[in-house]
């Protein structure tokens, strides 16, 4: 067995498996953004046990959330934007195989979440996705395709139920010391 990429192995191994349990959001979000090179503003949070698959290319708005033990690729981009609540085990991916390439090749396309989205428990994001502003995606989603502003997504593959209220004015503000 050959290992290519030991010193980004150790890299993620330090963030996934130590830093992520680390029972202080300062500590963690600090190592996030200076060693990670995460672009994460000062009034948002990242709960533990978050799961990175890679350094760089992940930007998050003021006022956000990540709740505990998400999954996030931001190997092809992830954008999230201001207000916006992600639960806990929702999984974001950017990155996959293209199953029609005879040599299994990699592909990647950003996902980007704009403002005053919320996404529900379990939710999986597949790549290339944009969740448009207000849209709420239900527990238990899988969203391949991009969802419309204001607009309530459920199922597998994740479909139109409901419109959101478009007056939309609240803080996300609950980070936790110990989480």
């Amino acid at each position: 067995m050959t290992f290519k990429f030991p010193k980004l192995d150790a890299l993620l191994y330090v963030c996934n498996r130590i830093v992520s349990r680390i029972p202080n959001h300062t500590i963690r979000c600090g190592f996030y953004r200076k060693v990670m090179h995460f672009q994460i503003e000062k009034s948002s949070f990242i709960f533990m046990g978050a799961f990175f698959y890679s350094p760089g290319n992940f930007v998050m708005g003021a006022n956000s959330i990540i709740n505990q033990e998400c999954r996030i690729d931001p190997r092809g981009g992830i954008t999230l934007g201001r207000f916006v609540s992600i639960s806990a085990e929702t999984c974001i991916l950017t990155a996959d195989h293209d199953p029609s390439s005879s040599d299994f090749a990699g592909r990647t396309a950003p996902v980007v979440i704009e403002d005053y989205v919320f996404v529900g428990t379990r939710a999986l994001i597949l790549p290339g996705v944009t969740i448009h502003e207000g849209a709420v995606v239900a527990a238990g989603a899988i969203v391949t395709k991009n969802v419309p502003p204001f607009t309530i997504v459920a199922g597998v593959p994740a479909k139109p139920i409901g419109v959101r209220n478009r007056d939309l004015n609240y803080t996300i503000n609950y980070g936790r010391w110990f989480w």
